[in-house]
């Protein structure tokens, strides 16, 4: 443990030297702030209420989004994984989602809905497809034995989902939940650049830049990775709690009536 800690302790200090090299280099802040310059700033922001608020709504919003993409795509993918014209039907709509530019829905949203609300959509969109083509996948990909046996043992629609295709499509639904969630963060900020919400972190980046306050910018910025792998780890940890002790695809939960 204490050898890892001091790992990352020296990888961390080897990248900021590296760092206070270029700045020293470059020899301008407005281009290339130190981390010095940067640490100032990060700490101006974090003893500003403004700051907390601004993180706190940013969080709620793509956090709004991310649930509701995560749930609507899974029902989505166990419809879809089911009924074949209902599939057929929706590809297209997948597709669409896929390929459309972010920037593209972003500016189409913000003709319809708030500036709070965009980040909320915008989120939900990009995690629906994710969820949705994992679950499906999942769905699709259950052992028939199993199935078979459930039908033979007289299981209801009830428990075959229980102990049949939940346990099947859990470690799909668990991998579009760590994926989708970066993406939604990802995207959530970009949303609020663009939409600028009274209280957000995209529109203190979007301040940053636009009054070339470079070491805020970098201080923003590290906020948002900050969160980021906060966020994972716990959404992470949640999923690990979740799956703990529960019946797994062909093991003895799946055969118990």
């Amino acid at each position: 443990m204490l050898k890892k800690a001091a790992r990352i302790a020296l990888t961390a200090l080897i990248w900021l030297c590296l760092w206070e090299i270029a700045a020293l280099i470059t020899g301008s802040e407005l281009l290339l702030p130190g981390p010095a310059a940067t640490a100032k700033s990060l700490f101006s922001l974090l003893v500003s209420g403004q700051f907390w608020a601004s993180a706190a709504a940013t969080l709620a919003r793509i956090s709004a989004g991310y649930i509701l993409g995560m749930l609507a795509g899974a029902v989505l993918g166990a419809l879809t994984a089911g009924v074949l014209w209902l599939d057929r039907a929706l590809a297209p709509l997948l597709g669409v989602i896929k390929a459309t530019p972010l920037s593209s829905f972003i500016i189409l949203v913000l003709l319809w809905l708030t500036t709070g609300m965009v980040p909320v959509f915008i989120a939900f969109l990009i995690v629906v497809p994710i969820a949705w083509a994992n679950v499906r996948e999942g769905a699709r990909a259950t052992d028939p034995t199993l199935l078979e046996m459930a039908k033979a043992y007289g299981f209801g629609r009830k428990k075959t989902i229980k102990y049949i295709y939940a346990p099947s499509i859990r470690p799909q639904f668990a991998a579009a939940a760590t994926t989708a969630l970066g993406l939604a963060w990802k995207a959530g900020v970009t949303a609020e650049v663009l939409a600028s919400p009274a209280l957000s972190i995209g529109r203190g980046l979007y301040e940053s830049k636009l009054y070339l306050e470079t070491p805020e910018l970098f201080a923003w910025t590290a906020v948002i990775i900050a969160l980021s792998m906060l966020l994972e780890r716990g959404v992470k940890k949640l999923i690990a709690l979740s799956i703990r002790n529960r019946p797994r695809a062909g093991g003895s939960g799946a055969a118990r009536p």
